[in-house]
Formats: C-alpha cells, structure tokens, sequence
C-alpha cells in the first residue's frame, strides 16, 4: 500500500510540474502566430528568392544581404 502512495504522489507531481505552471507571470509566452503568405521577391545580385521583409533594398533594388547591397546588381556579360 505504501508503494502505491508514493508511486501516486511522485506520477502526481511530474503532472503539477509538466502541466500545473501554465499561465503564471514566470512562464513563457506563447509562439507568436504566423502572418499570411507573404510576397517573395529576387536579389538582383544573385538572384535567390526571399520574402520581402527580409530583403535589403537600395536604388529600387533588392539584396539578400549587405554583400550583395555593396556589390550591385549582377552584370551579364
């Protein structure tokens, strides 16, 4: 019978710990949701597609990073 207490007791409290401590100030918040889709557009440097908050933009055009901003748009040739 004693066996029985304690193993209550100890499956009770992994419970009270796992699922007892949502919604208190110290826990964490939720994942924040996502937006909808969102337009995709291409660096002019190297032509990968990124969404467009991601983007860099100078001179009307978009850059996937600093690099490709300071470089300039990709010159065929």
């Amino acid at each position: 019978m004693a066996k029985f207490v304690v193993v209550a007791l100890v499956v009770g409290l992994v419970l009270w710990l796992m699922f007892g401590r949502r919604g208190r100030a110290g826990s964490p918040s939720p994942t924040p949701r996502r937006r909808g889709p969102e337009d995709m557009i291409t660096c002019a440097h190297c032509g990968v597609h990124l969404p467009r908050s991601e983007a860099l933009v100078a001179a009307g055009r978009a850059y996937c990073s600093e690099a490709h901003r300071d470089a300039g748009p990709r010159v065929d040739g």
